[in-house]
């Protein structure tokens, strides 16, 4: 089910990338990974899941080390705690949900500290959801020129949550302003910050955030199925 689930996706994401004149190969697919079980993401990467998101650190912790030696990356897409910061660096090729210099510097000491340089994301709150973490659209730029500073750390792009809703239609205004608000900073031409990554779209919504610019959509239930 999960090979053929895949390759329904992936035909989306061609489709999706055609209809706005993108090649599909600037999209990137991460498995949203989340209470799947490890022997289900094997399954995925046996059918050729190259990135899996994962949104605690204890749980993506456990699949790491059962999967170890797989060509699997992993990306953490969930909130993260500051106390956390440590595992993400050892575990996570990208984080995708920065929102606080006091994240981003905790981020910069673990990986200074391992002599590496973290790729991640900076999270935008853009609808200003109460319930949802993320900067504010009207302090990201701020909150990103300071993050700059942190020699250990390399911003690679943003990422979103929208509102839910059921028609993918409603959440294209919000996948839109990230899109902008991304090439308002890219125009600041901050040192050592890159515009390249737009991680927005999720099993319901992905085909209008490619529409809008999407880089990467973390797709989880088209993928897996339902979560038990």
């Amino acid at each position: 089910m999960i090979k053929e689930n895949l390759t329904r996706v992936r035909r989306r994401i061609e489709q999706a990338a055609a209809r706005c004149g993108r090649d599909p190969a600037s999209v990137r697919l991460v498995a949203v990974s989340k209470t799947v079980s490890a022997e289900s993401v094997k399954e995925a990467i046996d059918a050729g899941v190259r990135l899996l998101g994962e949104n605690y650190i204890q749980e993506a912790r456990e699949k790491v080390d059962a999967l170890i030696g797989s060509p699997a990356s992993w990306h953490f897409i969930g909130h993260l705690q500051t106390n956390k910061a440590r595992f993400a660096v050892e575990l996570f090729e990208l984080i995708h949900s920065v929102d606080s210099l006091k994240l981003a510097r905790e981020l910069d000491k673990q990986a200074r500290q391992r002599n590496k340089v973290q790729p991640i994301l900076i999270q935008v709150n853009i609808a200003e959801e109460k319930s949802k973490s993320g900067i504010t659209e009207q302090a990201a730029a701020k909150l990103i020129r300071e993050v700059s500073c942190c020699g250990n750390l390399s911003i690679r792009g943003l990422m979103t949550m929208p509102p839910f809703f059921n028609a993918p239609e409603k959440v294209r205004p919000y996948f839109k302003a990230l899109r902008q608000l991304s090439n308002r900073i890219a125009a600041m031409n901050i040192d050592g910050v890159t515009m390249r990554e737009l991680s927005m779209g999720m099993t319901g919504d992905f085909e209008v955030a490619i529409e809008e610019g999407s880089t990467i959509v973390r797709v989880g239930t088209a993928i897996f199925g339902e979560r038990q």
